[in-house]
């Protein structure tokens, strides 16, 4: 009889795809596919798969302008508007690597921090679990409405669901692919991945990110848009979590 996977180190990716949402972020779009390439450029085989979540500016023109100027680049869109969530989705099913870093279309999240994350995960201990590797932008760049009704909500969080990461809402995020296909689909359940690793067997790390202002257009996102769904999705992560699906496995094959 043999246990579970024996614990093993932590592979450092040789090849990542790189997933962005973007919603109407014209002005964006094309400054951040050139960070995103210099940050990644000589370090790993890479691409960057962004999905135009049905945008209705010049967010698909100027992601076009982008891909003729930079290979590495791949082009998805949802005719129509379905979220955020389901933008994510769609890019990691279409993407061709086996790990997956995320980060938020509207420039805020750095690029040159996804290097920090490849770092963290190859500096993580022996362990069998999956990992996920989770921005904490500790200086928060935002009015005073959002950092404290984020500073709320990630406490709430972290209480109910014991996700043990204080900044779930961090764009920035490093996890396999595999994991996340394998993970229960619904809407926003951007906003709760640290607990739906957990819930896979897996386990979180946060590391410090920056964050910045954001330079160009405006949020899609506020306190109110947010706030009713976010109670009823909270709701729905405990009860997923009180179901779990990680069972340990002993194997008794020679």
């Amino acid at each position: 009889m043999t246990a579970a996977a024996a614990p093993v180190a932590p592979v450092p990716p040789t090849a990542l795809s790189v997933v962005v949402p973007v919603r109407n972020e014209a002005e964006n779009v094309l400054p951040l596919v050139g960070e995103i390439d210099q940050a990644l450029q000589g370090r790993l085989v890479y691409e960057m798969v962004f999905v135009d979540d049905g945008s209705t500016d010049a967010t698909l023109d100027r992601l076009f302008e982008a891909k003729a100027r930079y290979p590495a680049l791949r082009v998805l869109r949802h005719k129509k508007g379905a979220g955020q969530s389901a933008a994510i989705a769609s890019g990691v099913a279409a993407s061709r690597h086996p790990w997956i870093a995320t980060l938020d279309g509207d420039g805020q999240n750095d690029p040159a921090d996804i290097p920090a994350l490849l770092q963290a995960l190859a500096d993580q201990p022996a362990d069998a679990r999956p990992l996920m590797i989770a921005g904490h932008r500790a200086k928060r760049q935002d009015n005073w409405l959002r950092r404290m009704s984020s500073r709320v909500a990630n406490g709430v969080r972290a209480w109910m669901l014991k996700d043990a990461t204080p900044d779930t809402g961090c764009g920035l995020k490093l996890f396999p692919r595999q994991t996340f296909l394998d993970m229960a689909r619904f809407n926003h359940m951007h906003r709760f991945l640290p607990a739906l690793m957990m819930r896979q067997g897996g386990r979180v790390v946060s590391v410090r990110v920056n964050h910045r202002p954001r330079a160009r257009g405006t949020s899609k996102y506020g306190l109110f848009n947010r706030l009713g769904v976010g109670i009823v999705d909270l709701f729905g992560v405990m009860w997923l979590i009180c179901r779990p699906m990680a069972p340990e496995i002993e194997r008794f094959d020679p």
